[in-house]
Protein backbone atom coordinates (compact mmCIF):
# COMPACT_ATOMS: atom_id res chain seq x y z
CA UNK A 1 0.00 0.00 0.00
CA UNK A 2 2.78 2.44 0.91
CA UNK A 3 4.58 1.72 -2.39
CA UNK A 4 1.38 2.28 -4.38
CA UNK A 5 0.80 5.58 -2.62
CA UNK A 6 4.34 6.70 -3.41
CA UNK A 7 3.87 5.80 -7.08
CA UNK A 8 0.61 7.76 -7.34
CA UNK A 9 2.03 10.83 -5.57
CA UNK A 10 5.15 10.66 -7.74
CA UNK A 11 3.05 10.71 -10.89
CA UNK A 12 1.09 13.70 -9.61
CA UNK A 13 4.29 15.61 -8.84
CA UNK A 14 5.69 14.91 -12.30
CA UNK A 15 2.44 15.97 -13.95
CA UNK A 16 2.49 19.25 -12.04
CA UNK A 17 6.19 19.94 -12.46
CA UNK A 18 5.67 22.63 -15.11
CA UNK A 19 2.84 24.36 -13.25
CA UNK A 20 3.43 27.61 -11.36
CA UNK A 21 3.96 27.39 -7.63
CA UNK A 22 1.22 28.54 -5.29
CA UNK A 23 3.20 31.69 -4.51
CA UNK A 24 3.28 32.57 -8.22
CA UNK A 25 -0.51 32.54 -8.64
CA UNK A 26 -1.75 36.14 -8.78
CA UNK A 27 -4.10 37.14 -5.97
CA UNK A 28 -5.42 40.30 -7.57
CA UNK A 29 -9.11 39.81 -6.88
CA UNK A 30 -11.09 42.51 -5.07
CA UNK A 31 -10.65 42.46 -1.31
CA UNK A 32 -13.19 45.25 -0.82
CA UNK A 33 -15.77 47.04 -2.92
CA UNK A 34 -17.93 50.14 -2.39
CA UNK A 35 -21.48 48.86 -1.99
CA UNK A 36 -23.23 51.78 -0.34
CA UNK A 37 -25.35 51.10 2.74
CA UNK A 38 -24.16 47.66 3.89
CA UNK A 39 -26.89 47.23 6.48
CA UNK A 40 -29.63 47.93 3.93
CA UNK A 41 -27.99 45.63 1.38
CA UNK A 42 -27.55 42.84 3.93
CA UNK A 43 -31.18 43.06 4.99
CA UNK A 44 -32.31 42.94 1.35
CA UNK A 45 -30.09 40.01 0.35
CA UNK A 46 -30.82 37.96 3.48
CA UNK A 47 -34.55 38.41 2.81
CA UNK A 48 -33.99 37.33 -0.82
CA UNK A 49 -33.09 33.90 0.56
CA UNK A 50 -36.53 33.58 2.20
CA UNK A 51 -35.31 34.56 5.63
CA UNK A 52 -37.35 37.00 7.72
CA UNK A 53 -35.36 40.10 8.65
CA UNK A 54 -36.04 42.54 11.48
CA UNK A 55 -34.02 45.72 12.07
CA UNK A 56 -34.04 47.11 15.60
CA UNK A 57 -31.97 49.23 17.95
CA UNK A 58 -29.57 47.24 20.10
CA UNK A 59 -31.59 47.99 23.24
CA UNK A 60 -34.71 46.53 21.61
CA UNK A 61 -33.21 43.11 20.81
CA UNK A 62 -34.70 41.31 23.87
CA UNK A 63 -38.19 42.68 23.14
CA UNK A 64 -37.94 41.61 19.48
CA UNK A 65 -36.76 38.13 20.49
CA UNK A 66 -39.73 37.83 22.86
CA UNK A 67 -42.23 38.94 20.21
CA UNK A 68 -40.86 36.59 17.54
CA UNK A 69 -40.89 33.59 19.89
CA UNK A 70 -44.40 34.42 21.09
CA UNK A 71 -45.64 34.73 17.50
CA UNK A 72 -44.28 31.26 16.72
CA UNK A 73 -45.43 29.74 19.99
CA UNK A 74 -41.81 28.72 20.61
CA UNK A 75 -41.82 27.51 24.22
CA UNK A 76 -38.55 25.53 24.35
CA UNK A 77 -35.49 27.23 22.90
CA UNK A 78 -31.89 26.07 22.66
CA UNK A 79 -29.01 28.42 23.36
CA UNK A 80 -25.20 28.20 23.55
CA UNK A 81 -23.50 28.36 26.92
CA UNK A 82 -22.57 32.02 26.54
CA UNK A 83 -25.92 33.23 25.23
CA UNK A 84 -26.40 36.76 26.63
CA UNK A 85 -28.68 36.70 29.64
CA UNK A 86 -30.78 39.53 28.22
CA UNK A 87 -31.64 37.33 25.24
CA UNK A 88 -33.06 34.59 27.47
CA UNK A 89 -36.45 36.23 27.55
CA UNK A 90 -39.39 35.18 29.68
CA UNK A 91 -42.07 33.08 28.08
CA UNK A 92 -39.72 30.34 26.88
CA UNK A 93 -37.87 27.50 28.58
CA UNK A 94 -34.16 27.82 27.78
CA UNK A 95 -32.17 24.66 27.13
CA UNK A 96 -28.57 25.76 27.49
CA UNK A 97 -25.94 23.52 25.92
CA UNK A 98 -24.13 22.67 29.16
CA UNK A 99 -23.72 19.79 29.49
CA UNK A 100 -24.04 19.11 25.77
CA UNK A 101 -27.64 18.55 24.73
CA UNK A 102 -28.44 15.28 22.99
CA UNK A 103 -29.60 15.14 19.38
CA UNK A 104 -33.07 14.19 20.61
CA UNK A 105 -33.17 17.26 22.86
CA UNK A 106 -32.09 19.50 20.00
CA UNK A 107 -34.61 17.92 17.65
CA UNK A 108 -37.50 18.28 20.08
CA UNK A 109 -36.81 21.96 20.82
CA UNK A 110 -38.83 24.66 19.09
CA UNK A 111 -35.72 26.44 17.86
CA UNK A 112 -32.29 27.85 18.58
CA UNK A 113 -31.10 31.39 19.25
CA UNK A 114 -27.53 32.46 18.42
CA UNK A 115 -25.36 35.33 17.39
CA UNK A 116 -22.94 35.13 14.47
CA UNK A 117 -19.30 35.85 13.64
CA UNK A 118 -19.83 37.95 10.52
CA UNK A 119 -22.48 38.68 7.88
CA UNK A 120 -21.77 39.28 4.19
CA UNK A 121 -23.97 41.96 2.66
CA UNK A 122 -23.38 41.16 -1.02
CA UNK A 123 -24.33 37.49 -0.68
CA UNK A 124 -26.80 37.71 2.22
CA UNK A 125 -24.74 35.13 4.10
CA UNK A 126 -24.32 34.65 7.84
CA UNK A 127 -21.14 32.98 9.06
CA UNK A 128 -20.89 31.15 12.38
CA UNK A 129 -17.54 30.00 13.73
CA UNK A 130 -18.46 28.52 17.11
CA UNK A 131 -17.39 31.73 18.83
CA UNK A 132 -19.23 34.08 21.16
CA UNK A 133 -22.98 33.37 21.46
CA UNK A 134 -22.85 30.72 18.72
CA UNK A 135 -22.05 27.36 20.27
CA UNK A 136 -21.22 24.15 18.49
CA UNK A 137 -22.37 23.47 14.95
CA UNK A 138 -25.09 20.95 15.87
CA UNK A 139 -27.05 23.65 17.69
CA UNK A 140 -27.88 25.41 14.43
CA UNK A 141 -28.23 22.34 12.21
CA UNK A 142 -30.70 20.18 14.13
CA UNK A 143 -33.53 22.47 15.35
CA UNK A 144 -36.11 23.41 12.72
CA UNK A 145 -36.03 27.13 13.55
CA UNK A 146 -32.99 29.41 13.84
CA UNK A 147 -33.19 32.94 15.23
CA UNK A 148 -29.92 34.78 14.68
CA UNK A 149 -28.89 38.18 16.03
CA UNK A 150 -26.47 40.16 13.85
CA UNK A 151 -24.85 43.38 15.04
CA UNK A 152 -24.38 46.03 12.37
CA UNK A 153 -20.64 46.15 13.12
CA UNK A 154 -20.44 42.48 12.08
CA UNK A 155 -21.64 43.23 8.54
CA UNK A 156 -19.03 43.43 5.77
CA UNK A 157 -19.41 44.00 2.05
CA UNK A 158 -17.95 41.01 0.21
CA UNK A 159 -16.60 37.53 0.88
CA UNK A 160 -12.85 38.42 1.07
CA UNK A 161 -13.65 40.96 3.80
CA UNK A 162 -15.44 38.25 5.76
CA UNK A 163 -12.60 35.79 5.33
CA UNK A 164 -10.15 38.38 6.65
CA UNK A 165 -12.12 38.41 9.91
CA UNK A 166 -12.38 34.64 10.23
CA UNK A 167 -9.93 32.04 11.51
CA UNK A 168 -9.84 29.22 8.91
CA UNK A 169 -9.11 26.52 11.50
CA UNK A 170 -12.43 27.16 13.28
CA UNK A 171 -15.63 25.24 12.36
CA UNK A 172 -17.13 27.68 9.87
CA UNK A 173 -20.80 27.44 8.89
CA UNK A 174 -22.04 29.64 6.04
CA UNK A 175 -25.80 30.22 6.10
CA UNK A 176 -27.66 31.76 3.17
CA UNK A 177 -31.32 31.49 4.09
CA UNK A 178 -33.16 28.43 5.43
CA UNK A 179 -31.75 25.03 4.54
CA UNK A 180 -33.02 24.07 1.09
CA UNK A 181 -32.35 21.56 -1.65
CA UNK A 182 -33.93 20.61 -4.98
CA UNK A 183 -34.32 17.32 -6.79
CA UNK A 184 -33.71 16.80 -10.50
CA UNK A 185 -37.13 18.31 -11.27
CA UNK A 186 -36.19 21.43 -9.26
CA UNK A 187 -38.80 20.82 -6.58
CA UNK A 188 -37.56 22.86 -3.63
CA UNK A 189 -37.55 21.17 -0.22
CA UNK A 190 -36.61 23.13 2.89
CA UNK A 191 -35.30 21.85 6.19
CA UNK A 192 -33.36 18.84 4.90
CA UNK A 193 -29.86 19.90 5.95
CA UNK A 194 -30.71 22.41 8.66
CA UNK A 195 -33.45 24.76 9.88
CA UNK A 196 -36.56 25.14 7.77
CA UNK A 197 -37.09 28.69 9.05
CA UNK A 198 -34.51 31.45 9.56
CA UNK A 199 -35.26 34.75 11.28
CA UNK A 200 -32.56 37.42 11.51
CA UNK A 201 -32.51 40.37 13.87
CA UNK A 202 -30.12 43.11 12.73
CA UNK A 203 -29.21 45.17 15.78
CA UNK A 204 -27.91 48.69 15.29
CA UNK A 205 -24.71 49.36 17.23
Amino acid sequence: MADTRAVVLGRIRRALADRPSVEAIPRDYDVSRPLGDLVELAAERIADYRAEVHRVASADVPAKIASLLAARGAARMVGPVDLPSSWRVDGAEWLIDSPSLSIDQLDSADGVLTGCAVAIAETGTLVLDGGEAQGRRALTLVPDYHLCVVRTDQIVGIVPEALARLEPTRPLTFISGPSATSDIELDRVEGVHGPRTLHVIIAAT
